[in-house]
């Protein structure tokens, strides 16, 4: 499954590392930081709670603003 996560305060390369950091120490989870569009996308490996990732996002010291699942092609 893959989700996108909106997020503010990311500024600089340094909180773009920060972020995918926080993230990809979740097991399960990997996760790329786009810095321009301040966006997160995470593919899931495992079942993670959004909550999860909200709170690792949180702890690296940033907000999380919504997240969403990204659907393929048609919706599925």
């Amino acid at each position: 499954m893959k989700k996108i996560i909106k997020i503010n305060g990311m500024k600089c390369e340094h909180c773009k590392v920060r972020t995918e950091k926080a993230l990809n120490a979740i097991d399960g989870v990997e996760a790329n930081v786009d810095l321009k569009k301040k966006i997160a996308t995470v593919n899931l490996k495992a079942d993670v709670e959004d909550e999860t990732l909200k709170n690792a996002i949180k702890e690296a010291g940033y907000e999380v603003v919504s997240i969403t699942e990204k659907k393929g092609l048609f919706g599925k």
